[in-house]
């Protein structure tokens, strides 16, 4: 299993492409948008092979667009499929149910709080601000966003 430190910033599957003679791995938008990662700063990047046969999650719409995007987003309205130990460690950090206390760092577009957890995971409370510190009970995970609704402060 790979160990993940919890300096972690971001974590997403991507591919390595050739552009003008160089090879890049994309950082995805929503990691800059987010401020997960920022433009013109350096980062130290661990690239982990993919696994023959191991499935690929398709990308979702960046995590502030993601309000709207509830039903639709990810791997859609159930349960997340079963892990090994190894895939555990690069998924989402929390399950359905889980009851965690986290910090607003921001708003998404659509007025939603936007909070984040280990490996810099999303998680979207509605009807939350800024700096509001709630306990949250997780309703809904995706890949790579969570949303939870406010059951304490």
């Amino acid at each position: 299993m790979v160990e993940i430190t919890d300096s972690l910033a971001c974590l997403f599957t991507g591919e390595v492409e050739e552009r003008d003679g160089d090879h890049v791995v994309a950082v995805p938008s929503s990691e800059i948008e987010h401020g997960t990662v920022a433009p013109d700063e350096t980062y130290r990047v661990a690239l982990i092979k993919r696994d023959e046969g191991e499935e690929t999650a398709a990308p979702t719409e960046a995590a502030a667009n993601a309000s709207s995007d509830r039903d639709v987003a990810g791997n859609g309205a159930g349960a997340p499929a079963a892990r090994s130990p190894a895939d555990a460690a690069a998924g989402p950090p929390v399950s359905e149910g889980d009851v965690r206390e986290v910090t607003i760092e921001t708003l998404g577009d659509k007025g939603d709080g936007i909070a984040k957890i280990e490996r810099g995971y999303v998680v979207i409370v509605p009807d939350s601000e800024p700096g509001d510190e709630p306990t949250v009970e997780i309703t809904s995970v995706r890949e790579n966003v969570s949303f939870a609704e406010v059951v304490g402060e």
